[in-house]
């Protein structure tokens, strides 16, 4: 007799994968409140991060040859999400994880994942992908530099992949640290729209 089949996650109406993806379409990401709703932004300006002008330092870009990471991709989605939630004040809810996670599960969303000598995770970050963009949402580190190493990786995937736009949303000092740039939105609607028309796969 044949094994039977989980029955698909239900969504709310107003909180679903299909409208999470036309709102990166549009431009717009959602952000979760502890009271269960769901806020939806799209600031001006807006934070990205430039291929050409991103920089690593020298001594992160030594640890990324010295392999002291293992990184994979989308080995543990979900786990991810969680570590990046982990903290005093998230955004990150139960239903923000059940929407990315069925993205991931379906090509959409996509992890990168730093692992220790111990095979413990240990770094990671997660975003969106849509065409010839990829909309960075959160990362997180439980060990020094494994989110940046992760960072570098995404960086080098991308551009190998031929993707043009790596939306980080806000700007924070840890990002204006590898030359992360505020743009107006008018112009990252522009280039959002641009990469959009393109085909480019993550995994």
């Amino acid at each position: 007799m044949s094994g039977t089949q989980a029955a698909p996650p239900v969504f709310e109406p107003h909180f679903n994968p299909e409208i999470v993806l036309r709102a990166y379409c549009q431009g717009i990401f959602p952000m979760g409140n502890d009271d269960g709703t769901i806020d939806w932004y799209s600031p001006d300006p807006r934070c990205i991060i430039d291929f050409a002008q991103f920089h690593a330092s020298k001594r992160l870009l030594r640890t990324c040859r010295q392999g002291i990471y293992d990184i994979r991709v989308n080995g543990c989605f979900e786990d991810v999400m969680w570590a990046c939630a982990d903290r005093d004040t998230t955004w990150i809810t139960e239903k923000i994880v059940a929407v990315y996670s069925y993205l991931n599960q379906h090509g959409l969303a996509h992890s990168v994942e730093a692992y220790d000598q111990k095979g413990a995770l240990v770094g990671g970050l997660y975003g969106v992908a849509i065409g010839g963009a990829f909309m960075g949402e959160s990362m997180f580190h439980r060990a020094t530099d494994a989110s940046k190493v992760c960072l570098v990786f995404l960086i080098e995937r991308l551009k190998e992949r031929g993707f043009v736009l790596l939306d980080s949303q806000y700007v924070n000092k840890h990002l204006a640290s590898f030359n992360a740039q505020n743009i107006p939105r008018a112009e990252y609607l522009a280039r959002l729209n641009y990469a959009l028309t393109l085909k480019c796969r993550f995994d």
